[in-house]
């Protein structure tokens, strides 16, 4: 009985032992948690937390029931510098492109769990006959030559719903709230065509997108889907590369600015500011234009491009980002709703409805901000408001991805 006592003693010490070895009997939360020391996103600016005054920005009767003023407060984010290229999304493309292939070629590898995906480290042989049906075949080739058929560039992307998991209250399966969609990403280059009646455009339709001439310019012809998987691909693209370093830490997602998000970086830091470069003008002392859009009554070259301009034409606001007015409008997250600033709250306002193929068209509308260069100065406002339906592609309207800063906002460091 003695022995047995001693044995049942020397366990119950070695149990509390190892119960507070490392932490010393005191609370210190979780020890082996993963470092986390932020990151820089290359191409991106940060914009600090702030409060800005929503409304018009001029003396606009027709817009003050659709831009009712109110004082709100912003969370700092990484914005990019510039709109997406066309270079930078055809990185998109062509991994979507290379992913087909070498799901052709049957490039799998498997991890320890057992799991397969593609292998990256093989090389594509592109002359494969494996990989004749990702190209245009019979009476669908051009002139004989060997194109890829851009409907095969479909891409998946996911998306949690958060607001339906919130007020569900832990009553339905995980699985309710996990959305997917099918894109098809390549650009809709027909567009330069389709959006101008009687208008010669048919050289931009064949070289805007693929031609090296135009590799700096922003990205058109992709409607608010493209943008969004754009983003989850871009999220999915980092945490790879994270896991590769043994980093652990996924980061939060590139996504879509809201549409106040979107007008607190194009104000850069100026308040009621009319335009991203402060003033009530769109040229400078010097009479120069100070943006790329339709001045006059449609002089659309005096300004330096006849459509659109590089990406980082003409001279960056206070928080670095160019062209946040004209060279294109840009897709917001945001469901456009006429009355919205009624309803909105002051911290982080945020309206979004995932509007499924069979709503009503209504219900499909997104905000656009900025202007393109094909709009009067009008659009070019920071506070101007304007919507186009998501699943619709334009000549003049392309994105920006934005990423929320994790922890104390750098401003008050």
């Amino acid at each position: 009985m003695k022995s047995l006592f001693k044995i049942s003693l020397v366990l119950l010490v070695l149990v509390l032992a190892s119960c507070g070895r490392r932490e010393n009997g005191q609370l210190v939360g979780v020890l082996d948690r993963p470092a986390w020391k932020g990151i820089n996103p290359y191409g991106m600016v940060y914009v600090p937390s702030g409060t800005l005054h929503i409304g018009p920005s001029d003396q606009d009767v027709s817009n003050t029931f659709v831009q009712r003023q109110k004082s709100i407060s912003i969370q700092g984010f990484f914005m990019d510098d510039t709109e997406i290229t066309n270079n930078e999304y055809r990185q998109f493309v062509y991994w979507v492109r290379d992913s087909l292939a070498h799901t052709y070629l049957d490039h799998y590898t498997q991890n320890d769990a057992g799991d397969e995906y593609i292998d990256w480290e093989y090389e594509i042989d592109w002359e494969d006959e494996t990989l004749e049906d990702l190209y245009y075949q019979g009476d669908d080739r051009f002139a004989g030559r060997k194109e890829l058929d851009a409907s095969k560039l479909v891409f998946e992307y996911e998306w949690y719903d958060w607001q339906k998991a919130a007020h569900d209250h832990g009553r339905s399966p995980r699985n309710t709230f996990i959305q997917r969609r099918k894109v098809n990403v390549y650009p809709d280059t027909l567009v330069w065509i389709r959006d101008f009646a009687y208008s010669y455009n048919e050289p931009m339709t064949r070289n805007y997108f693929w031609h090296p001439a135009f590799d700096d310019y922003p990205v058109v012809g992709v409607d608010w889907h493209m943008a969004t998987a754009f983003c989850y691909w871009r999220t999915k693209l980092w945490d790879t590369y994270a896991r590769t370093r043994g980093d652990g830490v996924n980061t939060e997602d590139f996504r879509l600015p809201t549409e106040h998000e979107w007008e607190y970086a194009a104000r850069g830091g100026h308040d009621l500011a009319p335009f991203p470069w402060g003033g009530y003008y769109t040229r400078n002392a010097k009479g120069c234009l100070l943006a790329n859009f339709k001045p006059g009554r449609g002089n659309y070259p005096e300004d330096g491009g006849l459509y659109t301009v590089k990406a980082d034409a003409y001279f960056p606001n206070d928080f670095g980002l160019y062209n946040m007015s004209g060279n294109v409008a840009e897709w917001t997250v945001t469901s456009y709703n006429e009355n919205a600033y009624s309803f909105l709250h002051d911290l982080n306002p945020d309206n979004r409805y995932d509007a499924k193929d069979d709503d009503p068209e209504a219900y499909k509308r997104k905000v656009i901000r900025g202007g393109s260069w094909k709009d009067i100065a009008h659009y070019l406002q920071t506070g101007t408001r304007h919507w186009d339906y998501q699943d619709t592609t334009k000549s003049y309207i392309g994105f920006r991805c934005v990423l929320t800063f994790l922890g104390r906002s750098l401003n008050d460091f």
